[in-house]
């Protein structure tokens, strides 16, 4: 695997391969026997804001002894209309892997094309793979394992995270649930490549906007803000629209008993989730975020190893 540029373009093989030196990487923090981006310098290239994203890398890359500087759009002449197949060429030839965080899934794509370098999606509006790989670390931890459990996203079902949602449980073996008004129901063309009438292996996925359906018996509850980036000037409108979709206490009573509570942060409290079943779950909210840290070690371990 040279690059992470979306769930979809992922194996199976691959995924397993994350979670399984993930937890590997978390076991172990501080004792790595390996630095393999020792002598390395990586490029952080984002375009959109980010605590955990970037936290999480720069940390990842120095402790698996590389070196990583962070470019915002308007550092770079990118942020002035330099197309990005020049920009990649430059890097390129000058670093060793680029981590990006932007709007386009195909700046990212042509960037890993262009530039002949490892690339790691960092999130677009298409995908936010690194995200879902921590968070199936972070069930796999909680649960014992993510194989045969019931995972009901709630919210916004149209954007970035349930999108990499879906093409994880096409390739591994557990039920999507997405409860979502209609409006905000992913693209039925994405569902329906991720999920052939043909298809054999892979886990299942419900689309609904029956929420109390989707909840009942469910092993996770997962939720994202409303106003995803690049949404702002919608805000108001989002909120009467999704106001129905929270996690409250109620909504959890319907869940399997000891059923998780997810939230990729940040979070608006009293809008897609209540602050009391926020604090009632920050542990596994948290553990979800610190688990960014080392589910990305794991990915540019890998890619690293590929270009060795």
């Amino acid at each position: 695997m040279k690059h992470l540029l979306s769930i979809e373009a992922m194996t199976r093989d691959e995924i397993l391969a994350v979670l399984d030196l993930a937890t590997k990487m978390k076991a172990t923090r501080g004792r790595h026997e390996a630095h393999p981006l020792r002598h390395q310098c990586w490029a952080l290239m984002f375009s959109k804001s980010s605590t955990r994203t970037r936290v999480s890398f720069e940390v990842g890359i120095r402790e698996l002894g590389g070196d990583v500087f962070f470019l915002a759009a308007d550092d770079i002449q990118l942020g002035r209309g330099e197309p990005i197949a020049d920009t990649a060429r430059v890097i390129g030839r000058m670093c060793h892997g680029a981590v990006i965080r932007t709007f386009a899934q195909s700046d990212v794509v042509d960037f890993a094309k262009f530039s002949g370098i490892p690339t790691i999606n960092a999130l677009t509006d298409d995908e936010h793979p690194c995200q879902i790989l921590a968070d199936l670390q972070t069930v796999a931890e909680k649960l014992g394992s993510f194989s045969g459990k019931v995972i009901t996203y709630i919210g916004d079902g149209a954007c970035n995270v349930p999108r990499s949602w879906l093409w994880a449980a096409a390739k591994l073996d557990f039920e999507l649930r997405i409860a979502a008004p209609a409006a905000y129901q992913p693209d039925r063309a994405i569902v329906e490549k991720a999920f052939p009438t043909a298809k054999s292996g892979g886990g299942r996925v419900v689309v609904t906007d029956d929420l109390q359906a989707a909840v009942r018996g469910a092993d996770v509850l997962y939720t994202d803000v409303w106003v995803s980036m690049g949404k702002e000037k919608e805000a108001e409108f989002r909120s009467a629209q999704l106001g129905a979709y929270q996690i409250d206490e109620a909504l959890v009573k319907l869940a399997k008993p000891g059923a998780l509570v997810m939230h990729c942060l940040p979070a608006y409290r009293g809008k897609e989730i209540s602050a009391e079943v926020f604090e009632a779950n920050s542990e596994t909210i948290f553990t979800q975020a610190e688990n960014r840290l080392h589910a990305q070690k794991a990915i540019l371990s890998i890619v690293a190893a590929h270009t060795a």
